[in-house]
């Protein structure tokens, strides 16, 4: 069943009021903050791309804060392993049995700091419970539970003694995008109210866990029309056939945006999905999915503008309504 015009109100108004939620703590920044959100919301994760102290684990704890759930933050090192993730299994001298010890990947909001820094086996560990949303040890399975958002970053400065994430690895983060520094206006804000170290922790909690899940669940059945479906395809083909990819957007991304740009419809109060919302939501959505002609970007070609041209080149249809 197709989501209704009165849910798709109260979908935006209870959207709304997320993000003004977080963006007590993390001011200035609401157009991330949405994008953030919708990826929660249509179970996806992000990257963040960014320089320390941008407001990065804000962003985690007042989400967490505003959907009454827990965060987690793990600092990947070159030494963590993948148990330091996911948990591990201990045997009970006590009881005599093993037991589960579940691992910090067991929260509403994880902030995988740095994932660069930590080893190929490590990132794996975590990319693995992004897919599958569980967790297995010994042969069993535990449930992470809903929501589930993974914010994963990378420092773009520093590369030394780093781990690049594979092109592979890359595509299954459902966006990318970059927090940046906030205005003047804004940080003189911050700096007016630099005495509380934890914003988050004052904040009162918008909606529960249970119903992020509903509302993930509302935003799937947004009404996607074949013409809208037909013209995210064109720009996926096009980036594939363009001479300055060697590798365009996947089947993955694909669907990655289907589902980001059913929440960002219901964000606005719409029961169906435009054409804008595609254009709005292609470059956080597929660029990081590209992989350049090394001879394109040495001329100066990036990913962003890959999908710029895409967007040029492919005329968009008519906006049509649900039916």
């Amino acid at each position: 069943m197709s989501m209704t015009p009165e849910q798709a109100a109260w979908f935006r108004d209870t959207f709304t009021r997320l993000v003004d939620n977080v963006d007590q703590a993390l001011l200035g920044k609401r157009e991330v903050v949405g994008l953030v959100l919708s990826a929660m919301l249509a179970e996806g994760h992000v990257l963040l791309e960014d320089a320390p102290g941008t407001g990065k684990t804000s962003l985690a704890k007042a989400i967490a804060a505003s959907v009454q759930g827990t965060s987690t933050r793990i600092q990947f090192t070159p030494d963590l392993l993948p148990s330091d993730v996911t948990g591990v299994t201990i045997y009970d001298q006590q009881n005599h049995r093993f037991e589960f010890h579940r691992g910090p990947v067991f929260s509403s909001i994880v902030l995988a700091d740095e994932i660069n820094r930590a080893s190929p086996k490590t990132q794996s560990a975590l990319l693995e419970v992004m897919e599958e949303s569980r967790v297995t040890v010994d042969g069993v399975a535990h449930e992470v539970g809903r929501p589930f958002l993974v914010i994963a970053t990378q420092n773009p400065i520093e590369q030394s003694g780093t781990y690049k994430l594979p092109e592979a690895q890359l595509d299954r983060f459902m966006l990318k995008t970059s927090i940046g520094y906030p205005t003047l206006a804004v940080t003189e804000r911050i700096l007016a109210g630099a005495v509380d170290r934890n914003p988050s922790a004052s904040l009162t909690a918008v909606i529960t866990t249970g119903a992020v899940a509903d509302m993930a669940d509302l935003a799937a059945s947004v009404h996607v029309d074949p013409v809208v479906a037909r013209y995210a395809a064109q720009l996926v083909e096009h980036t594939r056939a363009s001479e300055s990819t060697r590798l365009g957007v996947s089947v993955r991304g694909a669907i990655s945006m289907i589902r980001v740009a059913k929440v960002y419809a219901a964000a606005q109060g719409r029961h169906f999905v435009v054409p804008d919302d595609v254009k709005a939501l292609a470059v956080p959505v597929w660029a990081h999915r590209l992989v350049l002609d090394p001879e394109a970007e040495f001329s100066g070609t990036t990913a962003e503008s890959v999908v710029q041209r895409a967007l040029a080149a492919v005329e968009a249809p008519l906006a049509r309504a649900a039916s």
